[in-house]
């Protein structure tokens, strides 16, 4: 699946030393005032790069409303955090880059 590549390619990346540790659906975040529909998000990885800064990124190959919703939610409500969306062409770039480094790429 897109998301266990996504996380060899961040194993990869902290071997290379780039990334210092990820999790994955590690934080749920949650929009206070909204009293339906999307209520909160729950990105698919936690990442800290080298410099110590923190992304949140989400993998997704094809966009349900509801999650075009939660990603605008999150944005602001959240407008200090990082989101990194890994979407079609950046999965398949770093496919193209990284596929045959990394050991039991699917």
């Amino acid at each position: 699946s897109w998301e266990a590549n996504i996380a060899r390619y961040l194993n990869y990346l902290m071997e290379k030393g780039k990334v210092v540790h990820w999790e994955y659906e590690s934080h749920r975040f949650e929009f206070e005032k909204i009293k339906r529909g999307t209520r909160s998000y729950l990105p698919d990885f936690c990442v800290i790069l080298k410099s110590g800064n923190l992304e949140w990124w989400e993998v997704k190959g094809y966009w349900t409303q509801k999650a075009k919703t939660a990603v605008k939610r999150f944005h602001k409500y959240y407008p200090d955090e990082k989101l990194v969306i890994i979407d079609k062409e950046i999965y398949k770039q770093i496919e193209q880059e990284f596929s045959s480094l990394i050991s039991e790429w699917e």
